[in-house]
């Protein structure tokens, strides 16, 4: 459990702010920042946060390890690093997952481990692990200051649902950084840009998606289907960019700048583009660590087809512990493959492939969703031959209809992918040569007021303690 979400804005995010705004010292800030962020992981779950230190202590030392002689890296280091990495996420995340899917082959009874799942767990794990690696490939040199391997696993703002920063991209900026009004600006309004998809969207979206994941598909109807599958596409999307965009925003406060991990992927025009901008910190994470040391594209056809599908498999098989998000990974992996090797997929017009990518992933996320693989076949089949429309089910979707969700879906539809002539036309209109006009500068004023009204407007509906899940605090 981590600090509830007025309590953050309201108590810790202030008092760290301005904290860290009036100390003079990055050395002192930074260990300011450290005791923040392990106060926040361990609020409610105080045993975890030993996990989390038993992380950063191992991969410390690994990484020491393996640069003790230089001309030598010890590969001992690194299988050491992975294996206890890897080993703490599967007893942690996947133990019970394992020992279920036993009993189901072996009609056994074995007593099923109830393990409470170390929030963001999978996140510091591939963290920490590209630190070792990356140390062992020479990409980044090793880390003396333990405290700064510290701050690096534990900084609270994309510490439990990403995006995953590798150590190479933010090592200078531990030790070397600015806060400047021009990023505390920018990061108060990508915070509460995010916050609002958040808040506003997703969980609009949630709420519809819900209900209807809740009913027997063999009473499903076709419209309620689609609409519980368009609900939930929104929700997942808008749930995950908005808190990538409160911890980009949370860095900059800081001093710090992370990558983009979101690039409007609902305007891909194939899955192979999808995967470009969708949770881009993950797709590179396991092409940097997966993919290309199972030897990528370089091995010939067959081989490049059998890596696709094992780092789908466990791209899939990170999201959680059930066979549903195995399926969803080797899902959008099948279609990578349709595409690399039927001609003419690649030769498709372009809002043909748009059309066919969003049709792939919002089918591919229904299997997400669904808590079995049966009732993730069972909505699907809804989806395309639930024609019997009885009262109960048209009293459904018209309750799901509300003023609120209309309006909602509508700035989600809007908000998921860029309108590339309209947003040049603005920048012409607000820049210059490369400075603001003076229509720019009011319009940004008129910006932070609205981001402003959007921080109390969220605010309110939290404090109404109503619907609130994060979807990935438990990846």
């Amino acid at each position: 459990m981590v600090f509830s979400s007025i309590v953050f804005l309201s108590v810790f995010l202030p008092a760290v702010f301005l904290l860290y705004t009036v100390i003079p010292s990055l050395k002192v800030r930074n260990g300011l920042l450290i005791a923040a962020s392990l106060a926040f992981y361990a609020y409610g779950e105080p045993v975890y946060v030993l996990l989390m230190l038993f992380s950063s202590v191992l991969n410390y030392l690994c990484a020491l390890w393996v640069d003790r002689d230089p001309r030598q890296k010890s590969k001992a280091a690194l299988v050491t690093a992975v294996a206890v990495n890897l080993g703490i996420l599967a007893v942690f995340k996947y133990t019970g997952m394992f020992v279920s899917t036993f009993n189901t082959l072996t009609g056994l009874s074995v007593p099923v481990p109830e393990i409470a799942l170390p929030i963001g767990i999978s996140f510091f794990t591939f963290q920490a692990l590209s630190y070792v690696i990356d140390v062992y490939r020479g990409a980044v040199e090793v880390q003396k200051n333990y405290f700064n391997i510290l701050l690096y696993i534990t900084f609270f703002p994309q510490l439990i649902a990403g995006p995953i920063v590798k150590y190479r991209d933010i090592n200078r900026q531990i030790t070397d950084r600015e806060q400047s009004t021009e990023k505390i600006a920018r990061g108060f309004r990508r915070f509460i840009g995010g916050l609002a998809k958040k808040v506003l969207i997703a969980n609009a979206m949630g709420q519809a998606a819900d209900v209807i994941f809740a009913q027997d598909t063999a009473a499903m109807a076709l419209p309620t289907a689609w609409l519980g599958a368009v609900a939930y596409l929104f929700q997942i999307y808008y749930d995950f960019s908005g808190y990538s965009d409160m911890a980009i925003g949370l860095g900059l406060l800081f001093g710090f700048e992370f990558k983009e991990n979101f690039l409007y992927p609902y305007g891909a025009v194939s899955v192979q583009d999808f995967w470009r901008r969708w949770h881009i910190s993950l797709s590179t994470w396991f092409k940097e660590y997966l993919y290309f040391p199972l030897g990528g594209n370089r091995k010939g056809k067959a081989r490049t087809a059998l890596n696709r599908v094992i780092v789908f498999f466990f791209t899939g098989l990170w999201h959680g512990a059930n066979w549903t998000f195995v399926l969803w990974g080797l899902w959008h992996g099948l279609f990578l493959l349709i595409e690399e090797y039927v001609p003419f997929m690649r030769k498709l017009p372009r809002a043909v492939g748009h059309l066919y990518t969003l049709l792939v992933v919002t089918l591919g996320f229904v299997l997400f969703r669904a808590d079995t693989i049966a009732y993730g076949f069972g909505y699907l089949g809804r989806m395309f031959a639930g024609f019997e429309m009885t009262d109960a089910s048209l009293s459904l979707v018209l309750s799901q209809l509300t003023p609120w969700f209309i309006v909602m879906l509508i700035a989600a539809i809007v908000g998921c992918a860029p309108i590339r002539p309209l947003s040049d036309r603005l920048r012409s209109v607000l820049y210059g040569e490369a400075e603001l006009t003076a229509v720019g500068k009011l319009a940004e004023a008129a910006l932070y007021l609205f981001a402003a009204a959007g921080l109390v407007w969220c605010m309110l509906r939290l404090s109404t303690g109503a619907y609130n899940p994060f979807i990935y605090f438990r990846f």
